[in-house]
C-alpha cells in the first residue's frame, strides 16, 4: 500500500492529570505496525500537571513518519476532550486510546484492514486485558469486569450482541459517522466525577441506524487498574454513578416510567440474590447494585424537583 498524503487513521488519547501513564502510552506507539499510516492527537483536558511536557517531549522526539499533535480542551470533560479530538482529526478512522491503555503491535493493522474490507461495518472494538498495579482483588469477580473496562469475547469476529459495545479504551469508528453524532457532553467522565453513557449513547444511535459495530479479538490493549480503583469504596461509587447516568439518560415521561419499572424489577431481583450471596464477591455486588438504584433514584428526584420549581 503507497502511504496516504493524510494520514488514514486519526489516535486520539484524551487525558487529565495523569502524565506518567500518559508517558507509558505514548512510549508504546512508535512500535506499533504501520503507523505511518496514522496521526497521533493527544488531547490535555486542562490538566494541571506535566501533561503539555510530556506530550511535547514526545512530539519533540518522533522522527517521520510519524505525526503527532497536542490539543489544549479548556471545557473539562471526556466527551469534550473526544469532540475536539474529533473536529481536529484528519484521518477517515478515528481510534480512541485511553492514556492508560497500551496497544499490541497489530492495533492499528487490524483495525485498517478490518474496515477496508467491511465496507458495512462503522465501528470496531476488541479485547482488553487489565493490568493490575498489584494484584487482583478476591471480590474482584467477573461480574465486575465490565466496570473495570475488562473485556475479552472470545477468539472470534463477531458483531457485538444487542447489550454490548466497545469501550473507549480501545474502539474505532469510522468519522463519517462521528461527524453527525458527536459525544453528549452531560454525560462521561468530567474531572473525577465517575459519571458515564456517553459510549452507550453513541452505539445506540449507531444500532438506531442499523450500523455494524464489529468485535475482533485482536485489536487488543492491556489497560492499567491503579490500586486506587482497586477498592470496594470506589466500586460501590462506580455503580452509584451508573445509576445517576442512568437518570439522566431518561428523558420524556414515559422513559423515566420504564425507568422506574426497570428499577422496580431490579429491586425484586437484588432481594432474591442477596439470598443466596455468599462469597465476598456477591455480597459486594449485592450491595454496589443497591447503590445504583440509589443513584438513579436520586436523580430522579432530583430532576423532578427542578421542573417543579420552574
Amino acid at each position: 500500500m503507497l502511504i496516504p498524503s493524510k494520514p488514514r487513521i486519526s489516535i486520539v488519547i484524551c487525558t487529565y492529570n495523569r502524565a506518567e501513564l500518559l508517558r507509558t502510552t505514548l512510549d508504546s506507539i512508535p512500535a506499533l505496525k504501520a503507523i505511518e499510516y496514522a496521526e497521533v492527537l493527544i488531547v490535555d483536558n486542562n490538566s494541571t500537571d506535566l501533561t503539555r511536557r510530556v506530550s511535547q517531549s514526545f512530539i519533540g522526539s518522533q522522527p517521520s513518519p510519524i505525526s503527532a499533535r497536542y490539543l489544549f480542551e479548556q471545557t473539562q470533560g471526556l466527551s469534550a476532550a473526544r469532540n475536539r479530538g474529533i473536529t481536529e482529526a484528519q484521518g477517515d478512522i478515528i481510534a480512541f486510546l485511553d492514556d492508560d491503555a497500551i496497544p499490541c503491535s497489530e492495533w492499528i493493522t487490524t483495525i485498517l484492514t478490518t474496515l477496508d474490507s467491511r465496507q458495512d461495518v462503522d465501528a470496531i472494538g476488541g479485547k482488553i486485558h487489565p493490568r493490575f498495579q498489584s494484584s487482583r482483588p478476591d471480590w474482584l469477580i467477573t461480574a465486575f469486569e465490565l466496570p473495570y473496562t475488562i473485556v475479552d469475547m472470545g477468539d472470534l469476529v463477531k458483531e457485538y450482541p444487542g447489550n454490548r459495545h466497545p469501550f473507549g479504551a480501545n474502539m474505532a469508528i469510522r468519522k463519517s459517522f462521528l461527524e453527525n453524532h458527536l459525544f453528549p457532553t452531560n454525560l462521561g467522565r468530567i474531572g473525577d466525577l465517575l459519571l458515564s453513557g456517553e459510549e452507550s449513547w453513541l452505539f445506540q444511535q449507531m444500532k438506531k441506524q442499523q450500523k455494524t459495530i464489529l468485535y475482533h479479538p485482536a485489536m487488543a490493549v492491556v489497560h492499567f487498574i491503579p490500586d486506587s480503583r482497586l477498592t470496594q469504596d470506589w466500586i460501590k461509587k462506580r455503580y452509584y454513578f451508573q445509576g445517576v447516568t442512568n437518570g439522566y439518560m431518561s428523558k420524556g415521561l414515559k422513559s423515566r416510567f420504564v425507568l422506574l419499572g426497570l428499577v422496580a424489577a431490579k429491586l425484586l431481583y437484588i432481594g432474591v440474590a442477596s439470598l443466596f450471596a455468599r462469597t465476598k464477591g456477591r455480597k459486594l455486588l449485592v450491595t454496589c447494585r443497591k447503590e445504583s438504584i440509589r443513584g438513579t433514584v436520586h436523580t430522579l428526584h432530583r430532576r423532578r424537583n427542578r421542573r417543579l420549581t420552574r
